[in-house]
């Protein structure tokens, strides 16, 4: 399976790009960017040197994946979404010593236009909503919405809400997959049929 790069991306020599990924019009990729298998960098997508993304990631159009974040597997970037690395920017205040890391987990789905501030992690399958910036860390399965995001319910891996309360206990069964969901004392887990 091999790899397509349109004629007006640029890739810096030193990339690593996996097997059957997509890299579309105007598209960055710097030298030191890892970048697995099965992966659609959509127009205008800008990937930094220390920035690894997982296979079969979309990364859609107009998004910069600056240093320091990570995307896992399956991890979905909605258009225009952004990403941070520096806290308290300032242009005449250099400060590329004080990047701090963000960790995008499994599956997690990031909507159009939203922010993710940077030393955050979102959990694996986490939905955050079109619009909304994300200033701490978030849950699995979490569900969030808003400025700044707050969570309003679960998502389940499949894409779809889970009808369980945002603490306390409870189960359910997705009915696409068979996969259970628990809610233990305000963490949802899930066992795979």
């Amino acid at each position: 399976m091999s790899t397509t790069i349109h004629p007006s991306a640029i890739v810096d020599e030193g990339a690593q790009i996996g097997a059957g990924s997509r890299v579309w019009h105007f598209v960055h990729i710097c030298s030191g960017a890892k970048i697995g298998t099965n992966v659609s960098l959509g127009q205008g997508v800008f990937v930094g040197n220390r920035v690894e993304i997982g296979d079969g990631c979309k990364v859609q159009n107009n998004v910069s994946v600056y240093d320091n974040v990570t995307l896992e597997d399956g991890v979905f970037c909605g258009p225009s979404m952004v990403f941070t690395n520096v806290y308290n920017p300032r242009a005449l205040v250099p400060r590329r010593d004080e990047y701090r890391d963000t960790l995008v987990r499994r599956g997690a789905s990031l909507g159009a236009n939203c922010t993710v501030v940077c030393g955050t992690t979102i959990g694996q399958h986490a939905f955050i909503g079109a619009g909304a910036v994300v200033t701490q860390d978030v849950p699995d399965f979490a569900l969030m919405v808003g400025v700044p995001a707050r969570q309003i319910g679960w998502m389940s891996a499949y894409g779809e809400q889970i009808d369980l309360p945002l603490t306390g206990f409870g189960a359910t069964t997705c009915p696409h997959t068979g996969a259970k969901y628990t809610l233990n004392n305000g963490a949802l887990s899930m066992e795979e049929a």
